[in-house]
């Protein structure tokens, strides 16, 4: 065997004995990427969505929670919340007392308002589906439920 491939066998060992082989496989995916507008509804609702669930899963040290529903939420919808989690036990914007692993926001379209469906996932097959309505003016969400604000 001569050194150059000595050497090659070598670094080949040590690559599998420290597991460098199977990091560089798992890290040689396509890179993905995320897009949206401030201008667009379903941009802001998935916005939301993605930073709330990030603050409460976070335990929230910093009310973060809070300060994205006094943004994201129209005043009187911030008192119907309250008033449901109150009566329920639960956190009002999820619908449950805990936090999903997934979300996916899907638009459902309305020509009023924005309506959109968030797909929240709590295990290998257990989703919810939730209702949300969103002010195209404001852009302020003003509803939140199992169905639209028109579909009662």
């Amino acid at each position: 065997m001569n050194s150059k491939t000595r050497i090659a066998l070598t670094a080949g060992v040590l690559a599998v004995a420290l597991g460098l082989g199977a990091g560089v496989q798992a890290s040689a995916g396509t890179p993905r990427s995320v897009s949206g507008k401030p201008s667009d509804n379903i941009t802001r609702i998935a916005d939301f969505y993605g930073a709330y669930i990030d603050a409460v899963t976070d335990e929230d040290s910093g009310n973060l929670g809070t300060a994205l529903r006094s943004h994201y939420l129209t005043p009187a919808f911030q008192r119907e919340l309250n008033a449901w989690e109150k009566k329920n036990h639960a956190n009002g914007v999820l619908r449950a007392q805990n936090v999903p692993l997934a979300w996916k926001v899907t638009d459902n379209g309305t020509t009023d308002h924005t309506e959109a469906v968030i797909t929240l996932t709590w295990g290998k097959s257990s989703t919810t589906k939730l209702v949300v309505d969103m002010t195209r003016g404001s852009h302020k969400i003003f509803h939140i439920g199992e169905k639209g604000i028109g579909r009662k």
